[in-house]
């Protein structure tokens, strides 16, 4: 699988399943590719994007940027922008923290929580959605991955 040619489902286990599919990801990931993450509270959205970061070569802690909404990582082999849109009130504050120089920077950009953004996102973004069904465990999660 490449990233330019993402379609398929992934069935998670466990976090370290949800960890190791985001770093696969990550480690495939070029500059000025856009992901979408959708998910539930608790689904495992930091999980997968801790995993990403780890593909990129980032060491440092990877957490969700809720309250900062953007988190930048700069010691991978590309620039990661972590956006945690969660608490966006309106577009506009998009605007304020300079999302189109992460957009269409030389990084790659995950962002959490992404359909309550949807007007300001461009084509072609890999959109990611994670899904629990506790008919299959406690831990089962199924990651959609398209475009």
């Amino acid at each position: 699988m490449t990233t330019r040619d993402v379609n398929e489902v992934i069935e998670s286990h466990s976090a370290a399943d949800t960890f190791a599919y985001g770093k696969a990801l990550g480690e495939k990931a070029v500059p000025g590719e856009i992901y979408t993450l959708v998910g539930d509270l608790g689904v495992g959205k930091t999980v997968f994007t801790q995993g990403f970061a780890a593909g990129l070569g980032i060491t440092e802690p990877v957490n969700s940027p809720t309250f900062t909404i953007l988190q930048s990582y700069g010691e991978g082999r590309i620039p990661l922008h972590h956006f945690d849109v969660y608490r966006i009130g309106d577009v506009e504050e998009m605007e304020e923290i300079g999302y189109e120089d992460c957009f269409y920077g030389d990084g790659v950009c995950l962002i959490e929580w992404a359909d309550l953004i949807r007007e300001i996102l461009p084509e072609g973004c890999i959109r990611i959605v994670i899904e629990k069904d506790l008919t299959e465990g406690f831990d089962y999660r199924r990651i959609t991955v398209g475009r």
